[in-house]
């Protein structure tokens, strides 16, 4: 049930009351979703990669037998970053940093997972993770554009 004073502009729950998986993004950029299967995270895994000091990022375009349209995030944290409120915190951070850049820095048809560090994902100060995730797309969109695998 929607409380009587709320906006009606925010993203709006389905049949079952839960929001839609895809992440709100600029009206002009494609749509952003989160990726689920375990599949794409092994396949990102095996792609571009590009660490910085709060995270390591991986990103890869999606083949011809995948969707092309839109962009996939998904975001991890190992038990090596701390306990389950520890990986949550930074998964959060990682979520935020995502939802604020890929949508006008990414690629349509790419997926990108953001994978958390011990220590540095949860303490680094957020501009500086900003940055580094600027620099992370960059670097992985450079080496794509120069023709390297």
């Amino acid at each position: 049930m929607t409380p009587p004073d709320a906006p009606t502009a925010k993203a709006k729950a389905g049949a079952h009351g839960s929001q839609s998986a895809v992440l709100s993004c600029a009206n002009d950029a494609p749509p952003m979703e989160t990726l689920a299967k375990r599949a794409d995270f092994l396949k990102a895994a095996r792609a571009r990669r590009q660490g910085t000091s709060s995270f390591l990022l991986q990103g890869r375009k999606r083949g011809d037998d995948e969707p092309a349209k839109g962009i996939r995030v998904g975001y991890t944290c190992s038990k090596k970053v701390g306990n389950a409120v520890a990986r949550n915190h930074a998964k959060r951070r990682l979520r935020e940093a995502a939802r604020l850049l890929i949508p006008e820095l990414g690629q349509d048809g790419w997926d990108y997972v953001l994978v958390g560090k011990k220590g540095d994902t949860r303490t680094r100060p957020f501009d500086l993770l900003l940055k580094d995730l600027r620099y992370a797309l960059k670097k992985v969109h450079g080496d794509a554009k120069a023709g390297r695998s």
